[in-house]
């Protein structure tokens, strides 16, 4: 059997268990909100999760797996597909394991660029597209932030006015979370499916002599089946951390986080796709994390862990070195092992 198509089955085996750490680390940007407000148990969540995240994936997947495949460098071959989802994966599980919410896209990303900076060095990269996904990590997490603040003042307006009418309240309030619920894992599966396989897109495209899109939407589907396998078997570590350590979720905090959750990666996903033709990967995990701080600040600054938070800003800075890092050097030692 040729070398490259042997590599190629590894890594595709390896973006397998990718899509299993995403799963397992990432199962907690839909759901945690709707746990921790107490509208849906664990195991209801994760299979409202299963169904929307692999909808989102195979209708929507494409707008983000360009990018990823071909946006940041010209193109990626299977040695160095094979260095990015390994040097992903190591950090994404040994973070999982941690129970923090780490972004599995920033750990791609990075991966993604520390290979280009070994294979294409700093110039052969689009500095425009890598000034772009890096701007929108940082206006993600903001604007989540911003509007789940917004959208808990707004609630509670609305609490006061039909405050005698609790359990009416309480019932809209739920059947509102388990839909934001729906949205947030439909705009998840959208924009995050491609970090598992959105670098073999040009490589299956190839071998399979298959039109681009057809490539996009098989290795949409196989991604998402490995990210609901991950969310089950290792999603509840992270879920539990977000759900209830950042801050204690009620009713409207809950649908506040959620709905800031899933509007702003729906948008991120849907709207640079349209004007300028790749949808940006940014980071779920953070937009969760700052909906969930942003409401938690509007009910009470006080509520908020500090100690959590610290640990969670921690690892989200240190994912982007290492990712490099290791990607550089592992596409180093794979490239001078096999030559």
């Amino acid at each position: 059997m040729d070398l490259q198509v042997i590599l190629l089955i590894i890594g595709l085996i390896l973006a397998f268990i990718m899509a299993m750490n995403l799963g397992g680390n990432d199962a907690a940007n839909p759901t945690s909100a709707v746990i921790g407000a107490g509208a849906l148990s664990l195991k209801r969540a994760l299979l409202l999760f299963a169904v929307f995240t692999t909808l989102g994936a195979a209708l929507q997947g494409h707008m983000v797996m360009k990018t990823v495949g071909r946006g940041i460098v010209p193109t990626i071959d299977v040695t160095g597909a094979l260095a990015i989802i390994l040097a992903a994966n190591i950090w994404i599980f040994l973070a999982t394991m941690r129970g923090m919410a780490i972004s599995t896209t920033h750990s791609i990303i990075s991966a993604v660029i520390g290979y280009g900076i070994i294979k294409y060095s700093l110039s052969g990269m689009n500095a425009s597209v890598v000034g772009t996904i890096a701007a929108s990590w940082l206006t993600s997490p903001l604007c989540s932030m911003i509007l789940a603040f917004g959208l808990y003042r707004v609630l509670s307006l609305l609490i006061k006015k039909y405050e005698d009418k609790p359990e009416l309240l309480s019932k809209i309030f739920r059947l509102l979370l388990v839909g934001s619920l729906c949205f947030s894992a439909y705009s998840f599966g959208a924009n995050d499916v491609a970090n598992a396989t959105g670098v073999y897109v040009t490589i299956a495209a190839n071998l399979g002599q298959m039109p681009d899109s057809t490539a996009m939407f098989m290795l949409a589907i196989y991604s998402s089946a490995g990210i609901v396998v991950g969310g089950f078997v290792f999603g509840p570590r992270v879920i539990r951390t977000l759900a209830y350590r950042v801050t204690r979720l009620d009713l409207n905090t809950g649908l506040s986080a959620s709905l800031a959750n899933a509007l702003v990666v729906y948008l991120f996903t849907t709207v640079p796709y349209i004007v300028f033709g790749y949808g940006l990967p940014i980071s779920t995990s953070y937009a969760a994390v700052g909906a969930i701080l942003g409401a938690g600040a509007a009910k009470s600054v006080s509520s908020v862990s500090k100690g959590v938070t610290a640990r969670l800003a921690f690892y989200w800075i240190a994912t982007i070195p290492i990712n490099i890092l290791l990607a550089m050097a592992i596409y180093y030692l794979l490239s001078f092992t096999i030559s």
